[in-house]
């Protein structure tokens, strides 16, 4: 059987590789195969600052190397995948990787060229509102445990980074099956963890899921699937969940959405895990029910794939 494959792409630092750690976590680590894109980065961050080129913009990249492993993943055959080191901003020696039944390619340029999407069973973006993302694109660069920036550093840097994403990685939404947007509460617009509440755009794309039992569940606080616009201006469904729901429901609408996956093998692992500009572990329970509800759509789709 091929592999299922999944997309996660957003703008720097707009939770991508948190979102892919959670559903790791559901699928199960010895079943899946967690690829970020920027370890195809074609310079490591000093060969960056002489060129002038960001690692928003494709040229950055080996997009053509991607375009191969993916191929030579999805035929069940292995592969050296390059290693870019966050910390510090440098290229390592390449690992040896094998495909397992779930592979998730989550990165900045995931759904850049048309032989990248066709490979795709389900594409998710990422995108959070744009003062969250900044801030937690700054905790993530320049905290503890981050990606070694100074403030300036990051400051400096954000003028260009902002222009080739405006210019090469928003434009990827349009071929995403869901957007996925964290925003803060009315009454809390300050908030930017555990308190967030998150929005699914259901795009026509998405394989079929009945949603009925899951909405029922949350019914009045939890959970509200509503008819909205997408940015084109054309109708989509789009699923809130709260992060404001008491413990109670919390744990029924948890219980509700692991009872409904087709595959959950009685495993209960801890989901929702994000972390502050501290470095320090917290609990979302927003986040947790997103990944269970993504987890939702990607074992559907693996049952369709494998009947195919």
């Amino acid at each position: 059987m091929r592999p299922v494959v999944i997309g996660i792409v957003g703008d720097s630092g707009s939770g991508k590789t948190t979102f892919a750690e959670g559903l790791v976590n559901v699928l199960g680590a010895e079943r899946t195969l967690a690829i970020c894109i920027d370890d195809y980065h074609r310079y490591d961050r000093a060969q960056r600052a002489l060129t002038g080129l960001t690692p928003h913009d494709p040229a950055c990249n080996y997009l053509d190397i991607l375009e191969q492993h993916i191929d030579l993943l999805r035929e069940g055959e292995p592969i050296l995948k390059p290693v870019y080191n966050h910390s510090g901003g440098v290229l390592e020696p390449p690992e040896y990787v094998e495909p397992r039944p779930f592979i998730i390619l989550e990165g900045l340029h995931g759904y850049a060229t048309s032989r990248l999407r066709e490979h795709y069973d389900l594409k998710f973006y990422m995108e959070p509102q744009e003062a969250l993302r900044l801030r937690w694109k700054f905790q993530r660069d320049t905290g503890p445990g981050g990606f070694g920036y100074s403030v300036e550093q990051a400051m400096a840097l954000l003028p260009k980074l902002n222009r080739d994403s405006a210019q090469y990685i928003a434009p990827q939404r349009n071929y995403a099956d869901m957007v996925i947007t964290f925003y803060a509460p009315d009454e809390r617009p300050d908030e930017s963890g555990g308190g967030l509440n998150v929005r699914h755009i259901l795009r026509p794309t998405l394989p079929y899921v009945d949603l009925s039992p899951i909405v029922e569940t949350g019914a009045g606080s939890g959970l509200v699937l509503e008819l909205a616009r997408d940015l084109d201006g054309r109708p989509a469904d789009a699923l809130h969940i709260f992060g404001g729901v008491d413990k109670a429901e919390a744990e029924a609408l948890q219980e509700q959405f692991w009872q409904l996956l087709p595959d959950h093998r009685g495993r209960r692992p801890k989901l929702g895990i994000y972390r502050d500009g501290a470095n320090v572990a917290h609990h979302s329970l927003s986040l947790a029910l997103s990944q269970l509800l993504i987890a939702h759509y990607l074992l559907n789709a693996a049952v369709d794939a494998h009947a195919n």
